[in-house]
């Protein structure tokens, strides 16, 4: 067993040799996490296909939706530095579980708050739904890292980015066929739904799949059998061993950290305004129905490049750069702000929705690398959940933020120039970890 040395300092112990069966286990531990987190996802997203049809019902403004969607993310941000710590108490099966329900209740409850169309009601239940999903990333990244080796973890944020777009492609196809109709399987006509079924249909796949981790998922391999199988790795080893002052004042202290923070909040802002608000841009602004091919395909795309650009990305750094993150991100964000450039000189739907595809892929190519896969080689062990703590406190602020501004206004409204704001200070992301 051989080891390196990666940012930070710390151990890397090289690729082990598997016990047999692990694989498999570990793949079915993956499934179910990972299709519970995708889950969360169409619970997050679906509001972004609703946002004109609760526009048009109920006449909220722009700056209305963009205070609905904003709710989430300011709720979300505190709840990320809060229950990361929670979580290494809970384990990580319970926190989501916890995020389940609560998701699952919340989007039921803002369906049927369209019945009252109260708009301080959509905010406050948006807000704990917000608060409720951050249980997910903390309670995804402790599972898969008591499951993943050191030197696995950059794949494995690629495959992290990929369950997270898998839930916008479920959601943005699910979605305009939900509001539109469709046939069930050839066999059974569904017809048109209202809006409200955007969170209804979600809900129920989120619970069906909680209900599955619920006896299948395992915490740890030693919960399922295998034992011993990442011994020797500081990752694994420290986790118990850290006390939380420490850890607070190493993480905090660590330069890297606020780089890492601040170039995450560049990189949130501008998918952000890409996720929530291109649904209602390509209405509006282009007069793209949500079930017309234009918007099928770039509702399809979107999430289909970032997964590629997330899985990509990862891999790049862990065999190209030796687990070094910093390289390949600065080198993303220049084609991201080069792409931006390029895109705030076109104007018509067809070339701002490839635009939107390629700021896609490199928002979220960052997004995947400075999240769960730098948080933990700064981090290491216990500590990996506060540097993603700080840094999604700042990444999910500034989305937020570009919710709420975004919402108050269209800028240039034939060509996204929005885009711009957040993407040029992302290029600080290259510091070393």
């Amino acid at each position: 067993m051989s080891s390196s040395t990666a940012a930070g300092g710390e151990k890397v112990t090289a690729r082990l040799a598997l016990p047999p069966g692990y694989g498999a286990r570990r793949g079915l531990n993956w499934s179910v996490v990972g299709l519970l987190y995708t889950s969360f996802y169409m619970c997050r997203y679906n509001i972004s296909i609703a946002n004109k049809a609760m526009s048009d019902e109920f006449h909220f403004s722009k700056e209305n939706m963009g205070d609905i969607l904003a709710a989430f993310f300011y709720a979300y941000a505190i709840g990320q530095v809060v229950n990361g710590l929670l979580t290494d108490r809970l384990g990580g099966k319970k926190a989501l579980l916890i995020g389940a329900a609560g998701t699952v209740i919340c989007n039921i409850a803002f369906g049927a708050a369209s019945f009252m169309g109260m708009l301080w009601l959509f905010i406050v239940l948006r807000g704990i739904d917000g608060y409720a999903q951050s249980f997910g990333a903390p309670g995804f990244i402790k599972i898969n890292a008591s499951w993943f080796s050191a030197t696995e973890r950059g794949t494995f944020a690629g495959v992290f980015g990929f369950m997270i777009n898998l839930g916008r492609v479920a959601i943005n196809q699910l979605g305009p066929a939900l509001l539109a109709g469709f046939v069930f399987l050839g066999m059974w006509q569904v017809p048109a739904q209202h809006w409200r079924m955007l969170f209804f249909v979600p809900a129920g796949i989120a619970a069906i799949v909680a209900v599955a981790l619920a006896i299948w998922a395992k915490d740890t391999p030693e919960e399922a059998g295998f034992h011993e199988v990442f011994k020797g790795e500081a990752d694994h080893d420290d986790i118990v061993k850290a006390d939380l002052r420490d850890v607070f004042v190493t993480i905090v202290s660590n330069k890297f950290v606020w780089i890492m923070a601040g170039a995450y909040a560049c990189t949130g802002a501008v998918r952000q305004t890409v996720d929530q608000w291109f649904p209602r841009y390509m209405q509006e602004v282009h007069k793209i129905n949500l079930d017309e091919p234009l918007f099928l395909v770039v509702g399809f795309l979107i999430p289909f490049v970032a997964s590629a650009g997330s899985f990509i990305s990862g891999v790049v750094s862990d065999h190209l750069f030796g687990g070094r993150r910093a390289p390949v991100a600065a080198w993303i964000y220049c084609i991201e702000i080069v792409t931006i450039l390029i895109a705030s000189r076109v104007s018509g739907a067809t070339a701002i929705a490839v635009a939107f595809v390629m700021v896609a892929f490199t928002a979220n190519s960052t997004h995947s690398l400075l999240g769960p896969a730098a948080a933990m080689d700064i981090g290491g062990g216990r500590r990996r959940r506060l540097p993603r703590g700080v840094s999604i406190l700042f990444n999910t602020s500034a989305r937020a933020l570009r919710c709420r501004f975004w919402g108050g206004c269209w800028i240039r409204p034939a060509t996204p120039t929005f885009l711009f704001h957040g993407a040029a200070g992302g290029g600080g992301g290259g510091a070393d970890v």
